[in-house]
């Protein structure tokens, strides 16, 4: 079993499309109809990531996120959401969210996203992360590749690298990126973001199968090509 997943979506449609390919995928999925079915069932039943419609009645999923890292605040929780505004990604990472999918969305996709976010929470706990021959430590904020003087990295650089890797051949948008590290999305922060990247791939140099990928106007993504 890969896990399992509490999903928190009104549309019982939806719901019942998204929980059948879950577990077809080999997930256990616990459905809840809104936010407040939604904290009750994970007092009930625990989940090892969330998946939480924003617009829900009741309770909607924002207030449910700010209500459940009161109770956990390590638990990833994914938001679906049909609002793309940047003040709507602000409040959801700002109460606790750790990814958000645009509806309507591809199923596959979902899964990617959630198999990262699991991945995500073991690397987290271990605070280091392999890439190839690579290693990041997080807690020394440092790069290792074998046969090569270890890189002392900025906490700035830590983190973005942190974060690509945890999302390995998934497109990072760069409003995300700059969110989640500077807490704003500016033109200074998406020039400063540019620079950054530029560094890490001149770190990354050592494995020619390893590229930061710039998806123009969305994002960038860390691939590695096998074999």
């Amino acid at each position: 079993m890969n896990g399992r997943v509490l999903l928190v979506e009104d549309d019982t449609t939806l719901a019942m499309i998204v929980s059948e390919t879950l577990e077809r995928d080999g997930f256990e999925v616990i459905k809840a109809v809104d936010g407040e079915d939604g904290l009750l069932k994970y007092i009930k039943h625990g989940a090892d990531v969330i998946v939480a419609d924003v617009m829900m009645p009741k309770m909607d999923g924002f207030e449910m996120g700010r209500r459940l890292r009161q109770i956990n605040r390590d638990v990833p929780l994914l938001f679906l959401t049909a609002k793309s505004g940047i003040d709507d990604i602000v409040e959801g990472f700002e109460l606790g969210g750790n990814d958000y999918l645009n509806k309507p969305f591809k199923m596959l996709e979902l899964i990617v996203r959630i198999k990262a976010l699991l991945r995500r929470k073991v690397r987290e706990e271990s605070e280091r992360l392999t890439l190839g021959r690579y290693t990041l430590d997080m807690t020394a904020q440092t790069l290792e590749y074998p046969g090569e003087e270890s890189i002392k990295l900025t906490l700035i650089e830590a983190k973005l690298l942190r974060e690509l890797m945890n999302n390995v051949s998934l497109t990072v948008d760069a409003d995300v990126l700059m969110l989640l590290i500077w807490q704003r999305d500016d033109p200074y922060s998406r020039n400063s973001l540019h620079g950054f990247i530029h560094k890490l791939r001149h770190y990354l140099r050592h494995d020619p199968s390893i590229a930061i990928i710039n998806q123009r106007g969305v994002g960038y993504k860390l691939t590695r090509r096998e074999g």
